[in-house]
């Protein structure tokens, strides 16, 4: 069956439906990883985006659902240049497509992604429709299309109630943004004991478990939606509780302490991002997934310095929170899909614990 990519500048794309034939508007976005294109599929940060892999070929190794980081897929929309029929994997239970067709999500192969992908680079991202209706009408959708923000994401993909990963090590409170699984599962597996708390979530619960430490998780949208959230993370920046955040939970600490975040062109996302220690001068090669960013001149030097920077375009990449146990990244070191390189951040949130424990 044929299908149509429209985006909001006129250009169509022609190609083959994958997955669901229901039309669908969402935010086009390009993710540069080579394998992964599970753990993307189900990563809740692209709920309310639709996913362009530039790699061309995509699915041959199939779905094996125990490394999916979410119990679903959250993008809108899958677009490929060649999608795999068969796989051949032995840990693989199904193809791309049935997953696709079985969470209703509706994709188009068969188009040329490196166009696509030019497109975005060159003039930013834009929103776009996957549709199979062969009498679409370009003028009536591209109103349609200007007009579509992504709202709510965070609650959409946000734990519904509280949950353990129980462990005998320190305790450590999760705040859910739409968490990938790798973040809790790096944290259980150095002993610690994570309570998931959905976004929601008020400060004064969180504190009064008596946490050993804060995890500020990843998420999807425009952190400056998430204005709940904000109030909250004031209030447990000024606790002593040590606390590491990661991609949203970055900016938004970033927001609740007086910086501002504004829209990039076309974002970062996939597994080969460069990020430089300012501190050690050693440059990790991370995983990413984000559309804002903290913006440079809007930190202030007595709150926090600028701790991480991207190689390729000098952004800022994370941040230490003078007077306060505090450290953000806005690159994933759980990784999945992506390099290792940053795990070790992990290991320096455990100590920060440690030293506040023994303090």
């Amino acid at each position: 069956m044929k299908a149509f990519l429209i985006l909001e500048d006129g250009t169509v794309f022609e190609g083959t439906s994958i997955g669901s034939t229901r039309e669908v508007i969402s935010e086009i976005v390009f993710n540069t990883s080579m394998w992964g294109y599970l753990e993307v599929l189900t990563d809740p940060s692209y709920a309310g985006q639709a996913v362009c892999m530039t790699y061309p070929l995509i699915g041959n190794y199939g779905i094996c659902r125990e490394d999916m980081e979410s119990k679903r897929p959250w993008v809108d929309g899958y677009i490929v240049h060649e999608l795999s029929r068969t796989h051949s994997n032995f840990r693989s239970d199904e193809s791309i497509q049935n997953i696709l067709e079985e969470y209703d999500i509706p994709g188009i192969a068969s188009i040329d992604t490196r166009a696509l992908t030019k497109i975005l680079r060159e003039k930013g991202t834009m929103n776009g429709m996957i549709t199979t209706d062969i009498n679409y009408n370009v003028d009536e959708i591209i109103p349609k299309l200007k007009s579509y923000s992504p709202r709510g994401v965070v609650d959409r993909v946000s734990s519904k109630k509280k949950r353990v990963l129980k462990g005998d090590g320190y305790n450590v409170a999760l705040l859910d943004l739409g968490a990938k699984k790798n973040i809790g599962d790096s944290l259980n597996k150095r002993g610690c004991n994570v309570t998931i708390y959905p976004a929601q979530t008020s400060a004064k619960e969180i504190l009064e478990s008596n946490p050993d430490g804060i995890m500020l998780s990843n998420g999807p949208g425009d952190p400056k939606e998430c204005e709940y959230e904000i109030e909250q993370i004031k209030e447990l920046y000024k606790s002593d509780v040590p606390i590491f955040a990661i991609c949203l939970g970055h900016q938004l600490m970033a927001l609740a302490t007086g910086a501002d975040t504004k829209k990039m062109k076309y974002g970062h996302r996939g597994g080969n991002h460069p990020v430089k220690d300012l501190d050690t001068g050693r440059v990790y090669i991370s995983s990413q997934n984000h559309g804002y960013m903290v913006d440079a001149d809007s930190v202030d030097e007595s709150v926090a310095d600028v701790a991480f920077v991207n190689v390729n375009d000098n952004t800022v990449e994370g941040l230490r929170y003078k007077e306060k146990s505090i450290f953000t990244v806005q690159f994933h070191p759980e990784a999945c899909p992506g390099p290792k390189d940053s795990d070790v951040l992990f290991d320096e949130f455990m100590k920060m614990m440690e030293v506040k424990k023994n303090a």
